[in-house]
């Protein structure tokens, strides 16, 4: 029989010890290779610096439901801060209680995706901030309603000159949206538990959400959702090796296809950035799946081909839930008071 000594006992802990390390060690280098860290703010966008006076005003438009024709919608109605930046609801309420045709996605941290909507038809956050307004089954306005709209409130007048000093006509439905966009790029969270760990926090997460992250890399996610925003960064087929059920993905949204035409494009999305994932239940474009289990096991299916174990399900979820970071904290802003020349709701 063996005999062991207390020194022979103490060296194989070191060495289980230090290949523990080193296998963490490793862990962390590989994740670094294909995600990033939140940063702690973004400074510019297309170039150009954001203002204060610019995120300011785009505070307030962001929930003014005046922007709306009926002045019940505003932006946050489909993209709650308080709830994720999304609305919760597999497809938003729009102008007179007409149902959108997609699941509203978060606006947290939309600054770092390649393009914005599910089909990518918007390339920016000022063009993504137009549509919505102009949509007939959501905020169902036009540019020249909003800018007449605008326009009729003396503080908001005062507001647009001090974002686009210079501006010969300030009170734009494009400066509109430009100020918004200014805003939305402040709505970024930082310091997730994932984050922290990237960055060297061996104790930011735990041994399970670690093998959850090693499962997430080695079975395939990884391929569609890394980068910055854990996803956002390219488009996809929404069923590589298995076509989903109609439900989850209707038969009559084509995605992508809607925007190019191209056949190679049919039921191409944007992979979504998983970013604050647990808090933005129902899933997919469809909204049609509401346990973030649930829908693992779909996308380890109609993506990967493959049936995941309910412990790799469980321990990417243990992972997914590490990507919830610090939520903006927002103050409800004061708006702008209605005045005689502004145009009432429409019905």
């Amino acid at each position: 029989m063996p005999r062991f000594t207390l020194t022979s006992i103490s060296a194989a802990l070191l060495v289980l010890g230090l290949s523990a390390v080193h296998a963490q060690d490793d862990l962390r280098k590989q994740a670094n290779s294909l995600f990033k860290p939140i940063p702690d703010r973004v400074a510019e966008l297309q170039g150009h610096a954001i203002t204060p006076d610019q995120v300011s005003l785009g505070k307030q438009l962001f929930f003014d439901p005046r922007l709306s024709a009926s002045q019940t919608i505003s932006c946050n109605s489909c993209h709650n801060l308080g709830r994720g930046g999304a609305d919760n609801t597999p497809t938003s309420i729009g102008h007179a209680w007409q149902k959108g045709g997609r699941n509203s996605p978060t606006v947290l941290n939309a600054v770092f995706n390649i393009a914005q909507f599910w089909d990518g038809r918007a390339a920016d956050l000022k063009e993504q901030a137009k549509g919505p307004v102009q949509n007939p089954i959501e905020m169902h306005n036009t540019p020249a309603v909003v800018e007449k709209t605008l326009a009729s409130m003396p503080e908001y007048v005062t507001a647009f000159g001090k974002a686009f000093p210079g501006d010969k006509n300030p009170v734009s439905f494009d400066n509109m949206a430009h100020a918004i966009q200014a805003f939305e790029a402040t709505l970024i969270t930082p310091d997730s538990r994932f984050d922290l760990f990237l960055k060297g926090d061996d104790k930011a997460i735990t041994d399970a959400e670690k093998a959850g992250l090693k499962t997430f890399i080695t079975s395939g996610c990884a391929i569609c959702h890394g980068g910055v925003n854990v996803g956002g960064g390219a488009y996809y087929p929404f069923g590589v090796t298995a076509k989903p059920g109609e439900k989850i993905r209707p038969q009559d949204d084509k995605g992508r296809y809607q925007v190019t035409r191209s056949a190679n494009d049919e039921y191409v999305f944007r992979a979504t950035p998983l970013r604050n994932v647990a808090l933005t239940a129902p899933y997919f474009h469809s909204g049609e799946v509401w346990e973030l289990s649930e829908a693992v096991k779909v996308m380890g299916t109609v993506q990967l081909g493959k049936q995941l174990s309910d412990a790799d399900v469980q321990g990417i979820v243990r992972f997914l839930n590490t990507l919830t970071g610090k939520q903006p904290q927002i103050t409800y802003p004061i708006l702008p008071p209605s005045t005689e020349t502004t145009p009432r709701p429409a019905e």
